[in-house]
């Protein structure tokens, strides 16, 4: 073969090979998440969920009844106790004040999501700041941001969210505040841990070598580096806040009556769960599924995100 055959035969031997690009951690993700049967299906349930939850005022339209309206009448038996599901036009069936069961439960996905998200997204963004201050300063600022971090998880938030209610009056406001209080420490610590290990590679020398201000160095160059942990635990998070607020409105020290919210609606069914079994369960279905949904794509989130599950897929 001369030279000349070799010099046409070389491009054709090496354009695949050019052609063949590389792909991000990000777009390795994204692939593997795409393909995880649980995170999909999580994901088409959360979505079904919330489309429940913005279309509560759709629902109790078509139905007829009101979140808070009362039917006497159609609603309660002649021993007052709640009708079933299917009678008198209620899918679900009603509650001890003859409210429509399914409408309630609706209206209780917006309480539930919103207090889970808004709650979440304030204590990762206060965790996030905290733990970076803490490990990037190290010293005296590490020690007292972390000490504060380990009162904040050992202090009891039932204690703290009666003294509230005493105080004020139990509203979605107390709750959120409550929740993203007593949820921003876990996240400020690992950010923290990650911070401390980050801080002493390479890419932060050299930005301290050409004048780089704190505040860049911690949110331009450290932070991109924290992406992927805070968002898992944030995706955790959320299941497990939207829990937080049925168990303080179960107590009453969260969402005040007559607003629906799913841990009102369960501690309203305690007395007549024996003669209603539809009056816990279907609130208690939504809780379930909700926070399965979350856990489950919050799994799925961090495995796709971790290099070490992807090299041993690879294997």
């Amino acid at each position: 073969m001369s030279v000349t055959d070799l010099a046409q035969v070389a491009p054709s031997a090496t354009g695949p090979a050019l052609a063949v690009q590389g792909r991000s951690p990000w777009q390795l993700a994204w692939a593997r998440l795409r393909k995880d049967k649980t995170a999909i299906i999580s994901a088409v349930v959360i979505v079904l969920l919330v489309a429940f939850a913005v279309f509560a005022g759709v629902i109790a339209h078509l139905a007829g009844h009101g979140p808070n309206d009362q039917f006497h009448d159609t609603g309660l038996t002649v021993d007052g106790l709640p009708v079933g599901p299917g009678h008198h036009g209620f899918l679900l069936g009603t509650d001890n004040l003859g409210r429509d069961i399914l409408v309630r439960v609706a209206y209780g996905a917006r309480i539930s999501l919103m207090v889970g998200v808004v709650s979440t997204l304030l204590a990762t963004v206060a965790g996030v700041v905290i733990g970076l201050v803490a490990g990037y300063y190290r010293g005296a600022i590490d020690t007292a941001l972390a000490r504060f971090m380990d009162v904040v998880l050992a202090f009891p938030f039932l204690l703290f969210a009666i003294a509230l209610v005493s105080v004020f009056h139990p509203s979605v406001a107390i709750s959120i505040g409550v929740i993203a209080f007593f949820s921003w420490a876990a996240i400020g610590r690992i950010v923290r841990g990650q911070t401390l290990s980050l801080r002493e590679k390479e890419f932060v020398e050299a930005a301290h070598s050409l004048g780089c201000s704190d505040l860049r160095i911690m949110f331009v160059d450290l932070l991109p580096n924290l992406v992927a942990p805070v968002i898992v635990l944030a995706t955790l998070l959320i299941p497990t806040a939207i829990v937080f607020e049925a168990t303080l409105s179960f107590l009453g020290l969260g969402v005040a009556p007559p607003t629906a919210s799913w841990g009102g609606t369960i501690s309203d069914s305690l007395s007549f769960y024996r003669v209603a079994w539809w009056f816990p369960l279907f609130p208690g279905i939504a809780l379930l599924i909700t926070t399965l949904a979350f856990n489950l794509l919050g799994d799925s989130v961090r495995d796709a995100l971790d290099p070490t599950a992807q090299r041993a897929l690879a294997q």
